[in-house]
């Protein structure tokens, strides 16, 4: 049996560069991340922005296709050096 690609389900429409970003999307929702509390892999994606370890049950906000974003760990950083002053 044929094994099917992350952009299967678009076939041949929308053009490479649109498929490529959809591989590229799919990737980072469906890769194994961390639990922030417990530090397992067992981080499930609820819906879109929420998270949950299956293991410690903590649920958290985060990103659409990954649990930790750029613009949430520079936020983590500015709140830290505020709270440390």
């Amino acid at each position: 049996m044929a094994r099917r690609k992350l952009s299967g389900a678009l076939g041949v429409k929308y053009g490479f560069s649109l498929r490529e970003r959809y591989m590229q999307v799919l990737k980072k929702r469906r890769a194994i991340y961390n639990c922030p509390r417990c530090g397992t892999g067992f981080l499930k994606r609820i819906s879109v922005g929420v998270w949950s370890c299956r293991k410690c049950e903590y649920t958290f906000a985060g990103g659409a296709y990954e649990p930790f974003t750029k613009v949430g760990e520079a936020a983590a950083r500015a709140a830290g050096v505020k709270s440390g002053q």
